[in-house]
């Protein structure tokens, strides 16, 4: 089965299932596709308010203390976008205001955040056009990743052209052979790398070779099809005639981060490092970890194309156990070997271990065996190795690297309200209701039941 073309520049090269796929679009509007966060306490952080459920989250109470915890939900904003504009709002630091996970942009989402040193009275005043802050009490820490469990999704696929039926009948051949693998292939989805404009990985890339310079120049003058053909144009000039001071004034509005660099860069033209600095913390971050996940997804890809199971260990094999809750537990990895390959595939079977691949770092060596050969191979072709993670002059960007599960289980799946109306088209489709842990991308169950041609199209 044809795979996508942006699928293959992100490292998904393959798809776990054969089975056919029904099409559609999703985020026709930004209402059909809702996440709400869940915390490992059971606490949703609810689009819709609900009456007396949110005081307890977290066991957060009236009583003052050092964090402010707040469900947050917004409506087509992207969330660094929206922590920055809140710390705006608030007069503070953005490094204030910490969350558990980055949610979908064109989407209607809600999560949790905690924000230092402020008062439920100040927070309530915030007034930002098509978000909501809700204070819930106070916590005695910031908020991390290790709060958070799983996200519930609401998804609406339209658009489609097969009946209802025929519809339903492939949505099910799909979660049947995706039961019977352990859940779905857990690919980075498209978001990792930027939708509209998949560069991420690539200036990451240049960061692990310490080519700063280059990095900062794909960042800004990359271009897509898919931006706005202002923001296209605006890079062009820029790539043209080099003048980071024109850029400075050309480049529009909305491609804020450019800006923040280029203004930099325009006193400090030889200084890319310092340049980078200016950026905001998490997305200094995420270019580095985006070529970690681009690697992940090239070595998942070349597991499924041979024919190696999603949910049976070879030797050499990495593995990882469960917590109670089903999230992998990174720390616990091990090599398979041929002495304990049917101790583990039997653990794997029970449900206490996945499979896991690297994101190599400068702590995380490559698998053994087959699959460790493979991986040494596409590192060679990307011309990087596992001590290059260390990234001396942008300390914040290193990678340790760690493991990651190779499936994710999709839980509560279930498909609601099948639209059937024959006068207009783009309304006919489904509803799909499921739950996946954190780190695990919706996008990346909806590619296998949809099949997609032209993802960017469909909505992912």
């Amino acid at each position: 089965m044809q795979v996508p073309s942006i699928d293959r520049t992100l490292g998904m090269k393959a798809y776990a299932f054969e089975t056919p796929g029904i099409g559609g679009i999703i985020r026709e509007a930004v209402e059909d596709f809702f996440v709400e966060e869940v915390l490992v306490d059971g606490s949703i952080a609810r689009v819709e308010k609900q009456k007396g459920a949110e005081s307890k989250v977290l066991g957060a109470t009236a009583h003052k203390q050092r964090y402010l915890l707040c469900a947050l939900v917004k409506r087509n904003w992207d969330t660094l976008s929206v922590v920055l504009r809140i710390a705006r709002e608030l007069g503070i630091s953005q490094t204030r205001i910490q969350i558990a996970g980055i949610k979908d942009a064109k989407a209607v989402t809600a999560q949790h955040v905690t924000i230092k040193g402020v008062s439920t009275e100040e927070v309530s005043k915030i007034r930002i056009r098509d978000v909501e802050i809700r204070p819930l009490g106070y916590f005695r820490d910031e908020l991390a990743p290790f709060y958070l469990l799983a996200n519930r999704f609401m998804v609406r696929v339209k658009g489609l052209k097969q009946k209802e039926t025929s519809a339903t009948k492939r949505v099910a051949e799909t979660i049947s052979q995706l039961e019977s693998s352990g859940g779905i292939p857990n690919f980075f989805g498209h978001q990792r790398f930027g939708t509209k404009r998949p560069i991420t990985h690539i200036v990451g890339k240049s960061i692990v070779k310490k080519n700063f310079e280059e990095a900062a120049m794909l960042f800004l003058t990359q271009t897509s099809k898919h931006e706005h053909p202002n923001s296209r144009q605006a890079r062009m000039n820029f790539q043209a005639d080099q003048n980071f001071r024109q850029a400075s004034r050309d480049f529009p509005r909305q491609l804020r981060y450019e800006r923040v660099m280029l203004s930099y860069l325009t006193n400090e033209p030889k200084d890319f490092v310092g340049a980078f600095e200016r950026l905001p913390l998490k997305l200094q971050e995420l270019f580095v970890q985006a070529y970690q996940s681009y690697l992940f997804n090239l070595f998942l890809s070349e597991r499924l194309k041979r024919g190696f199971s999603l949910n049976e260990p070879e030797p050499g094999d990495f593995v990882v156990s469960l917590e109670r809750s089903g999230l992998p537990i990174a720390r616990t990895g091990r090599i398979t070997s041929s002495e304990t390959l049917a101790e583990t595939n039997n653990l794997v079977k029970a449900g206490r271990m996945r499979i896991a691949l690297p994101l190599i770092g400068t702590k995380q060596k490559p698998s053994e065996g087959i699959m460790g050969e493979i991986q040494r191979e596409i590192l060679e072709m990307e011309g990087v190795e596992p001590k290059n993670f260390r990234i001396g002059a942008l300390r914040i960007m290193s990678g340790k690297g760690g493991l990651r599960a190779i499936v994710s289980p999709v839980k509560e799946f279930r498909i609601q309200n099948i639209e059937s109306k024959e006068d207009n088209p783009k309304m006919h489709g489904i509803e799909l209701n499921f739950m996946l842990l954190r780190g695990s991308y919706a996008t990346m169950l909806l590619r296998e039941i949809m099949k997609p041609r032209d993802p960017v199209a469909s909505g992912f």
